[in-house]
Protein backbone atom coordinates (compact mmCIF):
# COMPACT_ATOMS: atom_id res chain seq x y z
CA UNK A 1 0.00 0.00 0.00
CA UNK A 2 0.65 3.64 -0.60
CA UNK A 3 1.31 4.94 2.87
CA UNK A 4 1.66 8.31 4.60
CA UNK A 5 3.05 9.34 8.30
CA UNK A 6 2.12 12.25 9.48
CA UNK A 7 5.49 13.07 12.18
CA UNK A 8 9.13 12.33 12.38
CA UNK A 9 9.79 11.96 15.94
CA UNK A 10 10.75 8.39 17.34
CA UNK A 11 7.38 7.42 16.74
CA UNK A 12 7.31 8.22 13.67
CA UNK A 13 10.27 6.97 12.29
CA UNK A 14 10.44 3.73 14.06
CA UNK A 15 6.66 3.62 12.42
CA UNK A 16 7.90 3.92 8.75
CA UNK A 17 10.75 1.97 9.04
CA UNK A 18 8.63 -1.02 10.33
CA UNK A 19 5.99 -0.25 7.10
CA UNK A 20 8.88 -0.42 4.78
CA UNK A 21 9.88 -3.66 5.82
CA UNK A 22 6.54 -4.77 5.25
CA UNK A 23 7.09 -3.48 1.66
CA UNK A 24 4.67 -0.73 1.60
CA UNK A 25 5.89 2.98 0.16
CA UNK A 26 5.80 5.28 2.96
CA UNK A 27 6.01 9.01 2.75
CA UNK A 28 6.36 10.68 6.18
CA UNK A 29 5.85 14.79 6.74
CA UNK A 30 7.04 16.96 9.02
CA UNK A 31 6.74 20.28 9.87
CA UNK A 32 10.25 20.69 10.89
CA UNK A 33 13.04 20.72 8.95
CA UNK A 34 14.82 17.43 10.47
CA UNK A 35 13.50 14.10 12.24
CA UNK A 36 13.11 14.20 15.71
CA UNK A 37 13.46 17.89 16.68
CA UNK A 38 10.54 18.07 19.30
CA UNK A 39 9.70 15.55 21.94
CA UNK A 40 12.41 13.08 20.86
CA UNK A 41 14.99 15.47 21.00
CA UNK A 42 16.88 15.34 24.25
CA UNK A 43 14.44 13.40 26.58
CA UNK A 44 15.83 11.29 29.10
CA UNK A 45 16.63 8.20 27.35
CA UNK A 46 15.70 6.03 30.09
CA UNK A 47 14.56 2.21 28.60
CA UNK A 48 13.23 0.90 31.60
CA UNK A 49 10.20 -1.63 31.22
CA UNK A 50 9.85 -2.10 34.85
CA UNK A 51 9.40 1.48 35.75
CA UNK A 52 7.11 2.98 33.41
CA UNK A 53 3.14 3.13 34.54
CA UNK A 54 0.79 5.73 34.07
CA UNK A 55 0.61 9.23 35.77
CA UNK A 56 -3.10 8.22 36.46
CA UNK A 57 -2.71 6.31 39.44
CA UNK A 58 -4.38 5.81 43.30
CA UNK A 59 -3.39 8.31 45.57
CA UNK A 60 -1.63 10.75 42.48
CA UNK A 61 -3.59 13.74 43.57
CA UNK A 62 -2.48 13.77 46.53
CA UNK A 63 1.57 13.75 46.03
CA UNK A 64 0.54 16.63 43.45
CA UNK A 65 -0.90 18.71 46.07
CA UNK A 66 2.36 18.00 48.12
CA UNK A 67 4.40 19.27 45.80
CA UNK A 68 2.86 22.13 45.34
CA UNK A 69 4.19 24.73 47.69
CA UNK A 70 7.55 23.12 47.35
CA UNK A 71 10.60 24.77 45.55
CA UNK A 72 11.99 21.77 43.87
CA UNK A 73 9.62 19.75 42.75
CA UNK A 74 8.81 17.05 40.06
CA UNK A 75 5.45 18.76 39.26
CA UNK A 76 4.60 22.32 38.03
CA UNK A 77 1.38 24.21 37.02
CA UNK A 78 1.92 26.92 34.17
CA UNK A 79 -0.98 29.39 34.78
CA UNK A 80 -3.43 29.80 33.73
CA UNK A 81 -4.50 26.32 32.32
CA UNK A 82 -6.48 26.50 29.34
CA UNK A 83 -10.30 24.51 29.53
CA UNK A 84 -8.81 21.54 27.23
CA UNK A 85 -6.40 21.12 30.17
CA UNK A 86 -8.24 21.94 33.37
CA UNK A 87 -10.76 18.96 31.44
CA UNK A 88 -7.56 16.92 30.98
CA UNK A 89 -6.74 17.16 34.70
CA UNK A 90 -10.24 16.40 35.68
CA UNK A 91 -10.12 13.32 33.47
CA UNK A 92 -6.96 12.15 34.88
CA UNK A 93 -8.08 12.47 38.32
CA UNK A 94 -11.02 9.75 37.24
CA UNK A 95 -8.73 7.49 35.87
CA UNK A 96 -6.79 7.18 39.22
CA UNK A 97 -8.62 4.62 40.31
CA UNK A 98 -7.41 1.10 41.68
CA UNK A 99 -8.45 -1.22 38.60
CA UNK A 100 -8.16 1.24 35.36
CA UNK A 101 -4.25 1.79 36.81
CA UNK A 102 -3.50 -1.76 37.44
CA UNK A 103 -4.72 -2.79 34.14
CA UNK A 104 -3.08 0.30 32.16
CA UNK A 105 0.96 -0.35 33.76
CA UNK A 106 0.08 -3.89 33.18
CA UNK A 107 -0.52 -3.10 29.30
CA UNK A 108 2.36 -0.47 29.16
CA UNK A 109 5.00 -2.48 31.10
CA UNK A 110 4.17 -5.80 28.56
CA UNK A 111 4.80 -3.46 25.30
CA UNK A 112 7.51 -2.23 26.55
CA UNK A 113 9.37 -5.45 27.43
CA UNK A 114 8.52 -6.57 23.72
CA UNK A 115 9.77 -2.95 22.46
CA UNK A 116 13.04 -3.63 24.13
CA UNK A 117 13.56 -6.98 22.57
CA UNK A 118 12.22 -4.92 19.14
CA UNK A 119 14.76 -2.04 19.69
CA UNK A 120 17.44 -4.34 20.00
CA UNK A 121 16.70 -6.67 17.31
CA UNK A 122 16.54 -3.08 14.70
CA UNK A 123 19.82 -2.25 16.55
CA UNK A 124 21.76 -5.58 16.03
CA UNK A 125 20.26 -6.43 12.37
CA UNK A 126 21.49 -2.78 11.04
CA UNK A 127 24.40 -2.59 12.92
CA UNK A 128 23.20 0.81 14.78
CA UNK A 129 26.02 2.97 16.99
CA UNK A 130 24.43 5.51 19.11
CA UNK A 131 25.56 6.31 22.68
CA UNK A 132 23.95 3.99 25.08
CA UNK A 133 24.99 2.53 28.43
CA UNK A 134 23.53 -0.32 30.31
CA UNK A 135 21.94 -0.57 33.56
CA UNK A 136 19.49 1.50 36.00
CA UNK A 137 19.70 2.30 39.54
CA UNK A 138 16.80 3.93 41.46
CA UNK A 139 17.82 5.82 44.18
CA UNK A 140 15.45 6.29 47.17
CA UNK A 141 16.69 9.49 49.78
CA UNK A 142 14.85 7.94 52.67
CA UNK A 143 12.85 5.19 54.35
CA UNK A 144 9.17 6.84 53.13
CA UNK A 145 10.92 6.45 49.58
CA UNK A 146 11.43 3.00 50.19
CA UNK A 147 8.13 2.24 51.52
CA UNK A 148 6.52 4.08 48.48
CA UNK A 149 7.76 1.96 45.67
CA UNK A 150 6.95 -1.31 47.32
CA UNK A 151 3.87 -1.21 45.53
CA UNK A 152 5.93 -0.96 42.13
CA UNK A 153 8.28 -3.87 43.14
CA UNK A 154 5.52 -6.10 43.86
CA UNK A 155 4.64 -5.48 40.28
CA UNK A 156 7.67 -6.09 38.71
CA UNK A 157 8.21 -9.18 40.61
CA UNK A 158 5.18 -10.78 39.01
CA UNK A 159 5.60 -9.36 35.30
CA UNK A 160 9.19 -11.51 36.18
CA UNK A 161 11.69 -8.26 35.37
CA UNK A 162 15.37 -8.67 37.29
CA UNK A 163 15.74 -6.35 40.05
CA UNK A 164 17.72 -6.22 43.06
CA UNK A 165 17.39 -3.88 46.31
CA UNK A 166 20.19 -2.10 47.18
CA UNK A 167 21.89 -1.00 50.78
CA UNK A 168 23.29 2.69 50.48
CA UNK A 169 26.94 0.87 50.05
CA UNK A 170 25.72 -1.59 47.39
CA UNK A 171 24.26 1.61 45.00
CA UNK A 172 27.68 3.19 45.55
CA UNK A 173 29.39 0.36 44.55
CA UNK A 174 27.43 0.63 41.29
CA UNK A 175 28.10 3.76 40.45
CA UNK A 176 31.67 4.76 42.01
CA UNK A 177 30.72 8.49 42.00
CA UNK A 178 27.61 9.27 43.75
CA UNK A 179 28.38 12.51 45.89
CA UNK A 180 29.08 10.31 49.62
CA UNK A 181 27.46 13.55 51.20
CA UNK A 182 23.84 12.91 49.69
CA UNK A 183 21.87 10.95 52.16
CA UNK A 184 21.22 7.69 50.52
CA UNK A 185 18.40 5.17 52.75
CA UNK A 186 18.88 2.45 49.69
CA UNK A 187 18.03 2.11 45.70
CA UNK A 188 16.83 -0.51 43.10
CA UNK A 189 19.40 -1.90 40.67
CA UNK A 190 17.42 -2.86 37.10
CA UNK A 191 20.72 -4.49 35.37
CA UNK A 192 19.29 -5.18 31.95
CA UNK A 193 17.37 -1.82 31.47
CA UNK A 194 19.59 1.02 30.15
CA UNK A 195 19.69 4.37 28.75
CA UNK A 196 20.24 5.81 25.07
CA UNK A 197 20.39 8.70 23.14
CA UNK A 198 16.62 8.79 21.33
CA UNK A 199 17.27 11.61 18.63
CA UNK A 200 20.89 9.88 17.70
CA UNK A 201 18.71 6.38 17.13
CA UNK A 202 15.94 8.16 15.28
CA UNK A 203 18.70 9.46 12.93
CA UNK A 204 20.04 5.95 12.17
CA UNK A 205 17.03 4.53 11.82
CA UNK A 206 15.36 7.21 9.32
CA UNK A 207 19.03 7.11 6.90
CA UNK A 208 18.13 3.14 7.43
CA UNK A 209 13.99 4.03 5.88
CA UNK A 210 15.72 5.92 3.77
CA UNK A 211 17.77 2.81 2.40
CA UNK A 212 14.78 0.76 1.98
CA UNK A 213 12.48 3.27 -0.44
CA UNK A 214 10.99 5.59 2.77
CA UNK A 215 10.67 8.89 1.34
CA UNK A 216 11.06 12.03 4.30
CA UNK A 217 9.31 15.14 2.94
CA UNK A 218 10.70 17.61 5.58
CA UNK A 219 9.05 21.02 6.11
CA UNK A 220 5.75 19.69 5.12
CA UNK A 221 2.89 20.71 7.54
CA UNK A 222 -0.40 18.56 7.45
CA UNK A 223 -3.04 21.00 7.63
CA UNK A 224 -5.76 18.59 6.97
CA UNK A 225 -6.73 15.15 6.69
CA UNK A 226 -9.97 14.50 4.20
CA UNK A 227 -11.55 10.84 4.06
CA UNK A 228 -14.34 12.01 2.19
CA UNK A 229 -12.66 10.44 -1.22
CA UNK A 230 -10.05 7.71 0.16
CA UNK A 231 -7.11 9.33 2.42
CA UNK A 232 -5.55 12.79 0.89
CA UNK A 233 -3.56 14.98 3.21
CA UNK A 234 -3.77 18.86 2.44
CA UNK A 235 -0.11 20.51 2.80
CA UNK A 236 0.57 23.92 3.39
CA UNK A 237 1.25 25.78 0.65
CA UNK A 238 0.82 23.13 -1.99
CA UNK A 239 -2.84 23.64 -3.85
CA UNK A 240 -3.63 19.42 -4.93
CA UNK A 241 -3.81 16.96 -1.98
CA UNK A 242 -1.88 13.98 -2.30
CA UNK A 243 -3.72 11.47 -1.68
CA UNK A 244 -2.76 7.69 -0.28
CA UNK A 245 -4.42 4.33 0.62
CA UNK A 246 -3.64 5.03 4.35
CA UNK A 247 -2.15 7.23 6.98
CA UNK A 248 -0.80 6.80 10.37
CA UNK A 249 -1.08 9.70 12.70
CA UNK A 250 2.20 10.41 14.86
CA UNK A 251 2.19 13.91 15.31
CA UNK A 252 2.23 13.89 18.80
CA UNK A 253 0.36 16.61 20.94
CA UNK A 254 -0.71 18.21 17.09
CA UNK A 255 -2.07 14.82 16.37
CA UNK A 256 -5.58 16.87 18.21
CA UNK A 257 -5.72 19.23 15.96
CA UNK A 258 -5.95 16.94 13.02
CA UNK A 259 -8.45 14.77 14.27
CA UNK A 260 -10.97 17.05 15.42
CA UNK A 261 -12.48 18.02 12.22
CA UNK A 262 -12.68 14.54 11.49
CA UNK A 263 -15.37 13.88 14.36
CA UNK A 264 -12.97 12.06 16.89
CA UNK A 265 -12.18 14.59 19.84
CA UNK A 266 -8.95 13.06 21.85
CA UNK A 267 -8.36 14.42 25.34
CA UNK A 268 -4.25 14.88 24.80
CA UNK A 269 -2.45 17.31 26.34
CA UNK A 270 1.39 19.21 26.01
CA UNK A 271 3.03 17.98 29.29
CA UNK A 272 6.33 19.63 29.43
CA UNK A 273 9.66 18.10 29.80
CA UNK A 274 12.88 19.65 30.65
CA UNK A 275 16.82 18.49 30.11
CA UNK A 276 20.32 19.64 30.54
CA UNK A 277 23.02 18.36 28.52
CA UNK A 278 26.62 19.11 29.29
CA UNK A 279 29.94 17.54 28.60
CA UNK A 280 32.03 15.59 30.80
CA UNK A 281 34.64 17.83 32.77
CA UNK A 282 35.82 14.97 34.96
CA UNK A 283 34.73 11.19 33.88
CA UNK A 284 35.75 9.89 37.41
CA UNK A 285 32.82 11.95 39.04
CA UNK A 286 29.99 11.46 36.10
CA UNK A 287 28.11 8.25 36.46
CA UNK A 288 28.85 5.50 34.59
CA UNK A 289 25.16 4.59 33.11
CA UNK A 290 21.73 5.82 33.92
CA UNK A 291 19.99 6.97 37.63
CA UNK A 292 16.51 8.18 38.78
CA UNK A 293 15.97 10.27 41.42
CA UNK A 294 12.49 8.53 42.70
CA UNK A 295 11.12 11.29 44.71
CA UNK A 296 11.93 13.73 41.85
CA UNK A 297 11.09 11.97 39.04
CA UNK A 298 14.45 13.01 37.28
CA UNK A 299 16.84 10.75 35.33
CA UNK A 300 20.89 11.48 35.43
CA UNK A 301 22.09 9.51 32.38
CA UNK A 302 25.84 9.15 30.71
CA UNK A 303 25.89 9.88 26.67
CA UNK A 304 28.67 9.05 25.36
CA UNK A 305 31.14 12.07 26.89
CA UNK A 306 27.78 13.80 27.70
CA UNK A 307 25.72 13.78 30.83
CA UNK A 308 22.06 14.81 30.74
CA UNK A 309 19.90 15.60 33.96
CA UNK A 310 16.19 15.28 32.52
CA UNK A 311 12.99 15.32 34.11
CA UNK A 312 10.26 17.88 35.40
CA UNK A 313 6.37 17.31 34.15
CA UNK A 314 4.94 20.99 33.87
CA UNK A 315 1.32 21.42 32.79
CA UNK A 316 0.49 24.58 30.93
CA UNK A 317 2.66 26.80 29.16
CA UNK A 318 4.58 26.87 26.00
CA UNK A 319 7.44 25.25 24.44
CA UNK A 320 9.28 28.13 23.79
CA UNK A 321 8.73 29.51 27.68
CA UNK A 322 11.72 28.31 29.78
CA UNK A 323 11.29 27.94 33.24
CA UNK A 324 13.94 29.08 35.52
CA UNK A 325 12.52 27.55 38.45
CA UNK A 326 12.61 24.08 36.63
CA UNK A 327 16.25 24.02 35.26
CA UNK A 328 17.51 24.86 38.70
CA UNK A 329 15.96 22.03 39.86
CA UNK A 330 17.81 19.61 37.47
CA UNK A 331 20.73 21.12 38.24
CA UNK A 332 20.47 20.43 41.75
CA UNK A 333 20.05 16.95 41.15
CA UNK A 334 23.06 17.24 39.09
CA UNK A 335 24.99 18.61 41.66
CA UNK A 336 23.35 16.36 44.29
CA UNK A 337 24.74 13.07 43.00
CA UNK A 338 27.50 13.86 40.35
CA UNK A 339 28.85 17.46 41.75
CA UNK A 340 31.69 18.24 39.42
CA UNK A 341 31.02 15.70 36.77
CA UNK A 342 30.06 18.17 34.01
CA UNK A 343 31.21 21.14 32.57
CA UNK A 344 28.20 23.12 33.53
CA UNK A 345 29.26 26.72 32.55
CA UNK A 346 30.07 26.37 28.59
CA UNK A 347 28.63 24.39 25.81
CA UNK A 348 24.97 23.51 27.84
CA UNK A 349 22.21 22.43 25.87
CA UNK A 350 18.97 23.14 27.79
CA UNK A 351 15.82 21.71 25.90
CA UNK A 352 12.10 21.61 26.57
CA UNK A 353 9.78 19.45 24.88
CA UNK A 354 5.99 19.21 24.96
CA UNK A 355 4.88 15.30 25.65
CA UNK A 356 1.73 14.23 24.43
CA UNK A 357 -0.29 12.43 27.17
CA UNK A 358 -3.18 10.95 26.97
CA UNK A 359 -5.03 11.32 30.94
CA UNK A 360 -5.37 7.43 31.38
CA UNK A 361 -1.49 6.98 30.52
CA UNK A 362 -1.68 4.28 27.61
CA UNK A 363 -0.67 5.81 24.00
CA UNK A 364 -3.31 5.11 20.90
CA UNK A 365 -2.14 2.01 18.53
CA UNK A 366 -4.24 1.07 16.37
CA UNK A 367 -7.08 1.57 14.05
CA UNK A 368 -9.17 5.39 14.61
CA UNK A 369 -12.13 3.97 13.94
CA UNK A 370 -12.32 6.55 11.01
CA UNK A 371 -11.80 5.15 7.40
CA UNK A 372 -7.87 4.42 6.32
CA UNK A 373 -6.41 6.07 9.38
CA UNK A 374 -4.22 4.45 11.84
CA UNK A 375 -3.13 5.98 15.11
CA UNK A 376 0.29 5.72 17.23
CA UNK A 377 0.32 8.45 19.31
CA UNK A 378 0.03 9.64 23.25
CA UNK A 379 2.94 7.53 24.07
CA UNK A 380 3.79 10.31 26.66
CA UNK A 381 7.28 10.46 28.38
CA UNK A 382 7.19 6.67 27.47
CA UNK A 383 8.05 7.08 24.21
CA UNK A 384 11.84 5.98 23.41
CA UNK A 385 10.75 3.03 25.60
CA UNK A 386 7.75 1.74 23.13
CA UNK A 387 8.54 2.97 19.96
CA UNK A 388 9.77 -0.17 18.24
CA UNK A 389 7.31 -2.21 20.33
CA UNK A 390 4.78 0.17 19.08
CA UNK A 391 5.71 0.38 15.24
CA UNK A 392 6.24 -3.44 15.15
CA UNK A 393 2.72 -3.94 15.97
CA UNK A 394 1.18 -1.29 14.55
CA UNK A 395 2.17 -2.33 11.40
CA UNK A 396 1.17 -6.05 12.19
CA UNK A 397 -2.20 -4.65 12.58
CA UNK A 398 -1.75 -2.66 9.51
CA UNK A 399 -1.03 -6.16 7.41
CA UNK A 400 -4.01 -8.01 9.17
CA UNK A 401 -1.57 -9.94 11.99
CA UNK A 402 -2.32 -10.51 14.84
CA UNK A 403 0.64 -8.73 16.97
CA UNK A 404 2.85 -10.87 19.04
CA UNK A 405 2.10 -8.01 21.86
CA UNK A 406 -1.57 -7.60 22.99
CA UNK A 407 -2.61 -4.41 21.90
CA UNK A 408 -6.29 -4.36 23.11
CA UNK A 409 -5.93 -2.08 26.09
CA UNK A 410 -4.49 0.97 23.58
CA UNK A 411 -7.59 1.28 21.08
CA UNK A 412 -9.04 3.94 21.15
CA UNK A 413 -12.95 3.01 22.32
CA UNK A 414 -11.19 2.83 25.77
CA UNK A 415 -11.96 6.89 25.54
CA UNK A 416 -15.41 6.42 25.27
Amino acid sequence: MKISVIGAGIIGVTTAYELALDGHEVTVFDRRLAAAEESSFANAGIMAPGYIAPWAAPGMSLKIASHLLRRHAPVYFSLPLTRSELAWMWQCWRACRLGPFVRNRKNMQALALYSRECLKQVSDDLQLEFDRSTGVLVLLRSERDHALIQPSLQVMREADIKFTECSADAARKIELALNPDTPLHSAIHLPHDEAGNCRQFALLLKNAAIAKGVNFAFNKTVESIDTSVGMCLQIAGEIAMQRFDAAVLCAGVDSARLLRPLGLKIPLAAVHGYSVSASVREPINAPRSAIIDERFKAAITRLGNRVRVAGIAELGGQVGKLGASKLQTLYKLLQDWFPGAANIHNGVQVWKGARPMLPDGPPLIGASGIDKLWLNLGHGSSGWALSSGSARGLADLIAGRKPVVDLQGFDVGRLA
